[in-house]
This record gives C-alpha cells, sequence and structure tokens, in this order.
C-alpha cells in the first residue's frame, strides 16, 4: 500500500496532528479534558465512517492516541481512563514504555492466514486440474465447483498452480506476510499477536496492515516540549527525507520548514553517513579477511538487530562502525554542547536504537516522517510559503545515497578505490529482511567470505521505512535529484572526513558487548 493514500494515512496523520496540536498548547499543568475531547475531533457525529460504528473508530483513535504520546496500550479487563499515566509523558525527555510495536486487539481484522481459498471465479470446468494434483485429496467437486477441505489441505499450492482461471488463492495476513522475522502469530481469539522475542521493530506489520490494527509509540509531545524549553533543539534529517512531504518542500525548504516548528537548526544525517563509510571502508581494509571472513553494514539497525539474534556466531562480523543517526548527533552535540537531537527518518526501529544502553547514542527523540507531517499539520505550515536556504550542502552525493538499496555498499566502494585502488571489494546485498535473512544463512556457510554485504530491513532500502509517506520510487528519484545536487561525489571528499582524525575510538565505534 506505499503511496496509496488511504483512510488509514488519514487517520494516523490526523492522530498525529492532534497530540502535536496538544503540545504545543500545552502549558503546565495538563488538561485531562482536552485529551477526552481528542477522539471527537478526529470522530465526530454518531454515523461512522470507516467501520461499524462511531463509537469503536473512536474507541481505537483513543488507543492511538496514547500510542503516539509514547503511553502503553490499555487493558480493558477493568476500567482505565484514556489520561491513565499521561503525567509521565508530559516531560521534555524521552520516554515510552516498551514494547515499540503494538496491536490494538479490536481493531484486528482476525483475517485468514495461510488459507487456501475457492473463489467464485471457478468454472466448474470437466477436467478440474486442481483435484488432479493435489497430493492429499482434499478437492471434491460438489454442484460443479470446486470446494478445498481444510483439515486436509497441507497449503501446498498445487491446486493454485493449475488453475487455469486463477480461481484459488492462497490467503495469507498481511501483517504475516510483510514479517521477514516470522514474529507474527494468533492469539486465542484469532487477533494478530507478536512474538516480542524475535521482532526487531522493523515496522513492516504497521505499514502493511489495512486495518490500521498495529502502531508504534511515538514520542511527539515529548519532542515538542523540548523545543518550547530554554534548550535549544536539533533536527537531524535522515538522506531519506528528500520529496518525503511532498514537491512544495524542495531540500531547499528543510532547514525553513524545520525552523517553523520550533527546531533550532537542522543538519543532514548523510553528514554522518559519509563518517559511517570511512570508518566502515578502513575497517573493512584491515579486518577482513584476516580478522572475520566478511564484514556487513552496521547502519540499518532492523538487519543487525536480526543478524544478532538469528546469527550469533557471524554477529561478531557487523561492522563496529556506529550508524549515521549515532554519528551526526555526537556531531551536534560537540558542537552544540547542551542540546538535544531529534532524528527525523523513516524508521521505526530507530526508536530503539536510540535508547540502547550499550551505546551513548546522542540521540534525545526519533520521529517518523509521518509523525514530522503531523506536526506540519498543527502548526498549519504551509510549504508554498517558506522561503529556500540553499545552505545544507555538508554531505556527499554517497552519502545521501545511503537511504537506498546499495546505497551503503556503493559509498564503501567509491572510497576503496580512491583510497585502496589494490583492495578488490565483492559486494552482495539484501533488502527486506526475508532476503536479509537468506543472505546470512549463506555468509554462514561460508560463500561469502571476504565480501561486503550490505542489509536493510526494509524492501528498497530506507525508502521504504515503516514511517515513509511517499511512494518508493518516486522517493528514490527525489533522493537521486539531491544527490545530485551535491558538490561534493564520494566520503572522502566530504569536508568533515578529517574529524574522524580527532575523535576517539570511542565516539566512532560500537564498543563491544
Amino acid at each position: 500500500m506505499r503511496g496509496i493514500y488511504t483512510n488509514v494515512n488519514d487517520i494516523r496523520k490526523r492522530v498525529f496532528a492532534e497530540v502535536a496540536k496538544l503540545s504545543y498548547e500545552y502549558e503546565d499543568g495538563f488538561n485531562m479534558e482536552v485529551m477526552h475531547q481528542l477522539p471527537y475531533h478526529i470522530i465526530p457525529g454518531t454515523v461512522a465512517t470507516y467501520r461499524d460504528s462511531a463509537f469503536l473508530e473512536r474507541a481505537i483513535v483513543r488507543e492511538r492516541a496514547r500510542l503516539a504520546m509514547g503511553l502503553p496500550l490499555r487493558s480493558f479487563e477493568e476500567y482505565n481512563s484514556i489520561t491513565k499515566g499521561v503525567e509521565e509523558c508530559t516531560k521534555p525527555e524521552t520516554y515510552y514504555e516498551p514494547p515499540l510495536v503494538n496491536i490494538i486487539k479490536f481493531a484486528c481484522h482476525k483475517c485468514p492466514d495461510n488459507v487456501m481459498k475457492v473463489t467464485d471465479a471457478c468454472q466448474g470446468c470437466l477436467a478440474h486440474p486442481c483435484k488432479e494434483v493435489c497430493p492429499r485429496d482434499a478437492i471434491r467437486i460438489y454442484e460443479g465447483k470446486s470446494h478445498i477441505d481444510p483439515e486436509k489441505c497441507i497449503k501446498c499450492g498445487k491446486c493454485k498452480d493449475a488453475c487455469a482461471y486463477g480461481a484459488i488463492l492462497k490467503m495469507d495476513r498481511p501483517c504475516v506476510k510483510s514479517c521477514g522475522m516470522k514474529a507474527i502469530g494468533s492469539d486465542e481469539n484469532g487477533c494478530a499477536d507478536i512474538d516480542y522475542d524475535k521482532c526487531v521493530s522493523c515496522g513492516q506489520c504497521l505499514a502493511n496492515c489495512p486495518f490500521g490494527a498495529i502502531a508504534d509509540k511515538a514520542q511527539i509531545f515529548q519532542t515538542i516540549q523540548a523545543i518550547k524549553s530554554d534548550v535549544p533543539v536539533y533536527a537531524a534529517i535522515a538522506p531519506a527525507a528528500a520529496g518525503q512531504f511532498g514537491p512544495d518542500m524542495t531540500p531547499q525548504k528543510i532547514r525553513s520548514g524545520f525552523k517553523a516548528l520550533g527546531f533550532e537548526d537542522v543538519v543532514e544525517v548523510a553528514i554522518g553517513a559519509d563518517l559511517c563509510t570511512i570508518s566502515e571502508a578502513e575497517a573493512f581494509v584491515k579486518e577482513v579477511p584476516d580478522e572475520i571472513p566478511f564484514m556487513a553494514t552496521s547502519c540499518c539497525p532492523a538487519w543487525s538487530m536480526m543478524a544478532k539474534k538469528l546469527f550469533p556466531e557471524q554477529a561478531k562480523c557487523i561492522s563496529m562502525a556506529l550508524t549515521p543517526m549515532v554519528l551526526t548527533g555526537r556531531l551536534i552535540k560537540k558542537d552544540h554542547p547542551g542540546c538535544k537531537v531529534a532524528f527525523i527518518g523513516p524508521c521505526s526501529a530507530k526508536k530503539l536504537e536510540a535508547m540502547r544502553k550499550s551505546i551513548r547514542s546522542d540521540v534525545d527523540f526519533v520521529l517518523t516522517f509521518e509523525e514530522v507531517m503531523g506536526m506540519f499539520e498543527a502548526k498549519e505550515v504551509d510549504f508554498k510559503k517558506l522561503e529556500p536556504d540553499h545552505s545544507m550542502h555538508g554531505a556527499s552525493a554517497d552519502g545521501r545515497g545511503f537511504a537506498i538499496g546499495g546505497g551503503v555498499a556503493n559509498a564503501v566502494s567509491e572510497y576503496l578505490k580512491e583510497n585502496y585502488p589494490d583492495v578488490e571489494l565483492k559486494v552482495e546485498k539484501a533488502d527486506g529482511l526475508e532476503n536479509c535473512r537468506r543472505l546470512l544463512t549463506l555468509a554462514k556457510a561460508g560463500k561469502y567470505n571476504g565480501y561486503l554485504l550490505e542489509g536493510m530491513g526494509c524492501p528498497g532500502g530506507c525508502v521504504a521505512g515503516a514511517g515513509t509517506i511517499q511512494p518508493i520510487a518516486s522517493t528514490a528519484r527525489a533522493i537521486q535529484s539531491h544527490q545530485a545536487q551535491s558538490s561534493m561525489k564520494h566520503a572522502s571528499t566530504s569536508e568533515y572526513a578529517d574529524i574522524l582524525d580527532h575523535l576517539e575510538e570511542k565516539d566512532i565505534v560500537v564498543p563491544q558487548e
């Protein structure tokens, strides 16, 4: 559903906008009545628009509003007010209680999963090839039509492939189908359920649920409270931002747009991507194959977490370079001591990365593009009236390309060509966690010894992150256009490249855990 503006997108945006408006208007002492009224602003009247009941619609919006403020879903086994625990999240600091990704059970449609279904397209043909190819005799012909016995069916799909009319479907839950970690099952009531021991918070389930039953927690309220405080808050903008806010928000207007939200200033995370490129390239030359058989990139937290969960023996092969987000956060705080940093990007998993205890992330808040769009709505920012600012030219074209699948490996490759022309760099890449699993399975078997492996948890790379707004292809084109505007092509020519020489090792690599 990427790039198709649906009712689910509309509700999400309106919830984010209302929570942002609530935070901008918030002063000392929380007005509980305003939060009680919030669902009625989004779902007015008594006639349902999206579901069977307006009352159900408002109940779902209440939970979405709580999640957008970082609050947990409520238990409905006993009475709990919509404002329960709200005092905890009104401070200008990072706040949410795990888990990050949540299923609103009464919004779940209990979609059929792994079911073979004969549709009305069945023509009752004489040949009945579906019946003939079934290895378990699970198909019978009744009144000329094919019928599948679910008790016998093993979901092999042979009947589906044999049908000349395409009348047989294999139905999978969209959330299950999109989860490369196989972390989603069903609870005792048939609702979707997440196994958090497997989940890496990539957010693909929430992006693909057609009923909007899955949502991650946000830090909109806390970020705005920090903006309203005396402490300056800097926005660190991910490379995937190009084109995300529509054609009127050009890269030249990003700075003025975010200042209109109250941010002190804006810094490109692509600058950190340049530093990450240099760090990973230098480590590759030093460590592969003498110390580790291959090196895997580190910038995608969902990929990195998946590798550590499923391939613990290969965890040492994940690059120890800090991610572009963390490196940019450290640079900002080095230049502006005492400030706060909000990472603005496409990714749900970055919210967890920013809170990891094993490293000092220097990132105080993480917001997705979708959440920030709610802030623009709340402040009624007119992109057409924003003044262009041409000063955001600190990153190389390769650094800006990190957002597209293959971009990280390309940046490292270009750096090595310039600085180590005798080093042969073999690259293999995968995007989407299912493909990433296969890649690491082959790497574990020794197929990719001597390689640089790039993994991206989302299909197509960061351009398909759970918090993106625009279609993947159009975002990729916008990023390529932004790359062409860069005055520097490769990471080694970045004006920030020499910073690595002045940073201590603890500031540029992840410490061994």
